[in-house]
């Protein structure tokens, strides 16, 4: 990978593609020269990055000449069409959709946790799932010191994980039932505001979502874990933004609180807060536009045997998304 690279953006308006080129520019990453790129619809939008405005063009198969890295948030079908072609025109992907997590062919990395498996990437990269790349900033360096077995996990996340139209449906309903105006919706089957939805994602046979999947299926290939065991419940809750999820672990070893505070305060990117005697415990709007994880309520799990609960949150939008795909290409670069 070139040092000043030349830097593709895809999806480039959307939540998760504002906050790639935010990131890109916080972190100092050396791009070259960026390219926004984005459905017609978007042509000729401006985003600012360093200062000056950039004008955003169409996503075509002709796209990618002369791009060294691109950086995909545009979902999974544009991924699906897209990214091979980035990847033959001799560009790096980072993509952030599921379309290419469960390939063999391509590493899904936490840089924190198998930063390794970048090297035998073969022109894409796939970004996790927001909840399990949150999640395993606390279970991953757990699994270091104790090796897990399994989890049961409920998820508490946040609207913008939708998008942004998302983040608008909650306000406008938020102002709705204040007025006293009906509540109109469009992007969830029911009213989001002061309500949870007990479904993230589309239902599989079995009762569970897709999404309640990815965190068995994701963390397996990140931690390579095979027999991890994962059974989730994930929730939609009226929070603009940052994810937080509920964990009880069961590891092969005996397991204290305060051997596991110790792993955990040595862990790269996650902080530890976790005093409940001054309420003190992660929170969604505490860890909004921040990179670092946060986690706490850690206490011995009473119902499994060497088993811990905690409670972990993240910025969906950064260490579930942008911080992540420009962390990998902060790899790609060293």
């Amino acid at each position: 990978m070139h040092r000043n690279p030349h830097v593709a953006v895809v999806g480039a308006t959307g939540a998760v593609g504002v906050e790639m080129i935010e990131t890109l520019e916080r972190r100092n990453f050396p791009v070259g020269k960026l390219t926004l790129l984005a459905s017609a619809r978007s042509v000729g939008k401006r985003l600012t990055f360093r200062g000056t405005e950039v004008a955003v063009t169409e996503l075509t198969a002709d796209s990618f000449g002369g791009v060294d890295l691109a950086l995909f948030s545009a979902g999974g079908s544009i991924s699906r069409e897209f990214a091979p072609k980035a990847a033959a025109a001799g560009c790096v992907v980072v993509d952030n959709s599921s379309a290419f997590r469960q390939d063999p062919k391509v590493p899904l990395v936490v840089p924190e946790v198998n930063a390794g498996d970048i090297r035998g990437h073969q022109g894409i990269i796939a970004n996790p799932n927001c909840t399990t790349a949150i999640t395993l900033m606390a279970l991953y360096p757990l699994h270091q010191a104790f090796g897990v077995t399994r989890i049961v996990a409920s998820s508490y996340q946040a609207v913008s994980g939708t998008g942004a139209k998302a983040i608008e449906e909650l306000e406008r309903q938020v102002r709705q039932i204040a007025g006293g105006q009906p509540v109109t919706r469009e992007v969830y089957p029911h009213q989001i505001a002061f309500n949870v939805l007990p479904q993230v994602d589309s239902f599989l046979p079995d009762g569970y979502t897709k999404e309640e999947m990815k965190m068995q299926n994701e963390g397996r290939k990140i931690m390579h874990h095979p027999g991890f065991r994962a059974s989730v419940t994930c929730v939609r809750v009226p929070v603009y933004r940052a994810h937080s999820v509920s964990v009880s672990a069961e590891f092969q070893r005996p397991i204290t609180v305060e051997d596991a505070r110790a792993v955990l305060q040595r862990a790269p990117g996650l902080e530890v807060v976790d005093d409940p005697a001054n309420q003190r415990y992660p929170m969604p709007l505490e860890v909004s536009g921040r990179y670092p994880c946060a986690v706490g309520r850690l206490r011995k799990d009473i119902a499994f045997d060497n088993g811990l609960a905690f409670w972990v949150a993240g910025d969906q939008l950064l260490k579930g998304a942008a911080l992540n795909a420009v962390q990998i290409a902060e790899e790609l670069i060293r």
